[in-house]
């Protein structure tokens, strides 16, 4: 099976040697996403509410440049710089896979890039 690089101008460009995503056979692996706006390249991170929300709309983003949704996220891993936040972080996440929600990791980080708040990455399966 040969892999297909994914790339999508609804979400912010690749910060460095990775791509957006990246297809494999019937699975399609997200990179972390973090809270940049794609048309201004600016920091959407005054809460933990926006940065999720813009997370998620930039997952969504290269999701439908495949032809999927967040119905099809099989796996999500989550980084949180303080895991104190996780509860409002989760009432955002819940709006999107309020229903068979998928498998997940939460993971608290020292650092993440340029400094966010949450970062998350998915893992989605064409036939799910």
């Amino acid at each position: 099976m040969a892999k297909k690089i994914v790339l999508t101008d609804r979400a912010p460009a690749p910060i460095g040697p990775y791509s957006q995503a990246v297809g494999v056979g019937d699975l399609v692996f997200l990179s972390g996403q973090i809270p940049l706006d794609p048309a201004s390249g600016e920091l959407v991170d005054t809460d933990i509410e926006t940065a999720t929300t813009r997370v998620l709309e930039n997952i969504q983003a290269v999701l439908e440049s495949e032809g999927l949704s967040f119905r099809h996220v099989v796996k999500t891993t989550v980084f949180m710089q303080d895991l104190s936040l996780f509860p409002r972080m989760n009432a955002v996440y819940a709006t999107v896979f309020a229903e068979n929600p998928p498998a997940r990791s939460t993971v608290q980080a020292a650092a993440l890039p340029k400094g966010v708040s949450v970062e998350i990455e998915v893992i989605a399966s064409r036939l799910a």
